[in-house]
């Protein structure tokens, strides 16, 4: 017996003033299979339950390029800020060479023009090891050093690899070549006692769709634990589709389900974990409130 797969539904209410800080719009799964979505068709979706701001992070340099020229073409389209991040992810750590750094350096330099906020997603992914550890590890210290000359925030992603990962920041933080502000843990998965070091260190922690899911104990562990002042909201669209929507490809529309959730967590009302996460995540890409 087939069963039908229900359809994907919208938040019931408009919160104005939501910032999704990690969304790929970019990505090649919005224009395929039977439900094709345009980016005008993403942003006014967005719109409609009050998302104001996105930013748009990067995983390779041709990632870098399209998060840039999304930012550019979209920008503004229903009445929707956007931003962007660039670097070299993990899984894309062996193809990080000397063309790259330069490119990374001249889009961060130009970022005012090209409204590039962060450097990422950088870190260490031993889940899948798409690139030599050693070399991950390597290309992890390089982009974590160009940010600090840089002054830029970062964009931190791991998974299996936490205490590798938390080392090699607290060797930066240590040497004193980390910025007050360094970034955030993207998709914070990780341990209380390294969620705990983190903020230690400067660092917002974000959350996503994980926390609206059964039995998903340990991120809600960290999330219990974090001082709102230092939490953030990401759809990591168009993956990590928070529950009622799981199994449909994500986007920043639903993320209101995540900060309904999140909301429940900290015991706040969702009008007040709104306006902090969107305080959050102003301070973090240290953008302007207009």
């Amino acid at each position: 017996m087939s069963h039908k797969r229900q359809p994907a539904v919208m938040y019931e209410r408009r919160i104005e003033g939501v910032f999704d800080t990690h969304a790929h719009l970019y990505d090649s799964m919005y224009v395929e299979g039977e439900h094709v979505k345009t980016p005008e068709d993403i942003l006014a979706n967005a719109s409609l339950v009050g998302v104001n701001r996105i930013l748009i992070p990067a995983d390779r340099i041709d990632t870098s390029i399209r998060a840039i020229d999304y930012v550019k073409q979209y920008d503004g389209v229903s009445g929707v800020s956007l931003y962007a991040s660039v670097g070299i992810h993990p899984h894309e750590a062996s193809s990080y060479d000397e063309k790259a750094q330069e490119y990374l350096v001249e889009a961060i330099a130009n970022r005012k023009e090209n409204k590039v906020c962060a450097l990422g997603e950088i870190g260490l992914d031993y889940y899948y090891d798409y690139s030599p550890r050693d070399i991950q590890k390597i290309v992890y210290r390089k982009q974590l050093e160009l940010a600090y000359e840089l002054d830029i925030p970062v964009i931190l992603h791991e998974r299996e690899a936490a205490g590798d990962s938390i080392e090699i920041l607290k060797d930066f933080y240590r040497r004193g070549q980390m910025r007050k502000n360094p970034g955030v843990c993207h998709c914070c998965s990780c341990s209380l006692e390294i969620s705990r070091e983190l903020l230690k260190m400067g660092f917002y922690l974000g959350f996503d769709g994980p926390i609206t899911y059964k039995n998903n104990v340990k991120n809600i562990e960290v999330l219990s634990e974090a001082p709102v002042d230092r939490i953030v909201v990401e759809t990591d669209s168009p993956y990590l589709t928070p529950v009622p929507n799981r199994g449909h490809r994500n986007e920043p529309s639903y993320i209101l389900y995540t900060l309904e959730r999140l909301a429940e967590i900290k015991n706040i009302d969702i009008l007040e974990a709104v306006r902090i996460t969107r305080e959050n995540g102003l301070s973090l890409y240290e953008i302007e409130e207009n």
